[in-house]
């Protein structure tokens, strides 16, 4: 069974607490015995001090070895004992006789203690002993008169019981130090954790953890490819299936850590950075590759701190999208020319109901030689089966909306290399037949002119019409994915014929002015599969 897993606050809370801990525990160790050497060090210099105030005194050096004036050296030392709060100052003539004592009584006795011989010899001494007041640090210094003779000794002494209460006092100061930094250390974990846990959303480790885990999972499990970027554009990370695209276009480095520029140079996700704005279902070609691309900001405070782009190959969508065009043009050809006969047959059908045979027979000569001429015209000058149904198909279409279509040809149009270019031009004749078609709806005269010439490879389509033309500003914006006059969800057929010729290197150009129509010229690189009869 796994242990239980401590929260962040605790966690961090330990850590601290246990730094610090150590570090003052570390510390008492080290200073606090220095500490009590210094307070001893210091008390030792202030018993000698006042030794050596009290043995160079005018007083004590005059007086000491007179009899009628050694009252005045109790006196003397009584008064700077209380001045200096020392537990006794005692001076002794060189015979051990004490001249002056807290207790009066002991003056003109010997001094106790055995640790006076050696300043009795000249030299300053300091020990540790006990007398008659009890043990005490202690302080000799000898007394000389002005010729160097020694008279005495001032012995100064210290309750050991003070030394060892200021040396406690300098470690209880420690101690409480050690508390209040401990104190300082919990306060201080506990609010770096919150503001740790604040940035990290609520989120515990373990947690945060499991979350990276599953979005590991689910960005290499998609079939998407994905990638992202920092603010300074560098990819931060990039999921298998677009590791497995780029291998596909020839991009065979670990992109990690790369700036995308060096790495994609035709990405626009950089540009995502700078506007800040969502682009979505863009197309983009990769070394041959189509990919439908979506660029997302990443905002951090109202502030843009990377993006992401997920992005999917189109190759195989486009050849089914191209398949679904080609397959909806035809019945809506279908359509058109069903349409077209059925009133033909109303009107054959009314004919023979009245009784007009002859009528009835020359009607049904004019439909079979004018549509025999139509399609003659277009399959002797259209070579690919495909587009010459499409164009028939539109000639239905447009005498259903009322609408005379013309459809002629300079030269033999051969049949394409690959079949991909037949549902391109179906692509970019569609739309721009359509859009004709629908500019002339309020036009007194309907008529569209759609012209072939094929030459040096190079396959010109004019489409001209007498419609309601365009301005000028119009034109501008007439190919950007959504713009449209005609109300909303429209603007696509012109979008779709500009991505049709850029997959196939064409050209377009266009002369419209308002009330004169509109005049379409494409020029597309043609491959065929051979020379025009």
């Amino acid at each position: 069974m796994k242990g239980r897993k401590w929260s962040l606050q605790v966690t961090i809370t330990i850590l601290v607490c246990s730094v610090v801990a150590l570090s003052l525990l570390v510390t008492d160790l080290l200073i606090s015995r220095t500490i009590a050497a210094s307070i001893e060090k210091d008390q030792e210099e202030k018993a000698t001090n006042v030794a050596r105030m009290v043995a160079h005194s005018q007083l004590v050096t005059e007086t000491l070895g007179k009899q009628e004036k050694e009252s005045s050296i109790q006196e003397f030392a009584e008064e700077t004992r209380r001045l200096t709060n020392v537990q006794f100052v005692v001076v002794m003539d060189m015979n051990k006789i004490r001249k002056s004592h807290p207790d009066p009584a002991k003056i003109g006795k010997q001094f106790v203690g055995g640790d006076e011989t050696i300043a009795l010899h000249g030299k300053e001494h300091i020990s540790v002993s006990k007398g008659t007041l009890g043990t005490s640090l202690r302080s000799f210094t000898p007394i000389f008169d002005r010729k160097g003779k020694q008279l005495g000794v001032v012995a100064v002494g210290i309750s050991l019981n003070d030394v060892q209460k200021a040396v406690s006092q300098g470690r209880k100061n420690t101690y409480t130090g050690t508390l209040f930094g401990i104190a300082a250390g919990i306060l201080g974990a506990i609010l770096l954790a919150r503001y740790v846990r604040r940035i990290l959303f609520g989120l515990e480790p373990f947690a945060i953890a499991k979350l990276f885990q599953e979005r590991d999972a689910i960005l290499q499990s998609v079939r998407e490819g994905i990638i992202a970027v920092d603010q300074e554009s560098r990819i931060t990370m990039v999921n298998k299936t677009a590791l497995r695209l780029f291998n596909k276009a020839g991009l065979t480095q670990d992109p990690l850590g790369m700036k995308l520029e060096e790495y994609l140079s035709n990405s626009r996700l950089c540009r995502i950075l700078e506007t800040g704005k969502t682009e979505l279902d863009e197309e983009m070609v990769l070394n041959g590759i189509t990919l439908v691309v979506n660029r997302v900001p990443i905002f951090l405070n109202d502030k843009i701190v990377g993006a992401v782009s997920t992005f999917r190959d189109k190759t195989e969508i486009q050849q089914l999208a191209e398949q679904l065009t080609g397959v909806r043009s035809y019945a809506e050809a279908l359509r058109a020319q069903s349409h077209e006969f059925m009133n033909k047959l109303h009107v054959i059908l009314g004919m023979s109901h009245m009784g007009y045979h002859d009528k009835m027979t020359n009607y049904i000569k004019e439909l079979v030689n004018h549509r025999n001429n139509e399609i003659d015209a277009i399959t002797r000058n259209i070579k690919d089966p495909v587009l010459a149904g499409f164009l028939i198909g539109k000639l239905s279409h447009a005498r259903e909306a009322d609408a005379e279509l013309n459809i002629t040809s300079e030269r033999q149009v051969p049949e394409p290399l690959n079949s991909y270019m037949s549902h391109e031009l179906i692509t970019i004749l569609g739309n721009l037949i359509d859009n004709a078609l629908e500019s002339l709806t309020s036009c007194p005269r309907k008529q569209i002119e759609v012209h072939f010439d094929y030459g040096d490879d190079i396959l010109t389509i004019e489409v001209k019409d007498t419609g309601v033309g365009m301005e000028k500003g119009m034109q501008d914006y007439m190919f950007e994915r959504g713009f449209s006059t005609k109300g909303k969800e429209r603007g696509l057929g012109l979008f779709l014929v500009s991505q049709s010729l850029e997959r196939l290197g064409g050209d377009l150009e266009i002369s419209s002015k308002p009330s004169q129509g509109t005049r379409f010229v494409v020029y597309i690189p043609y491959d065929c599969k051979g020379d025009t009869e």
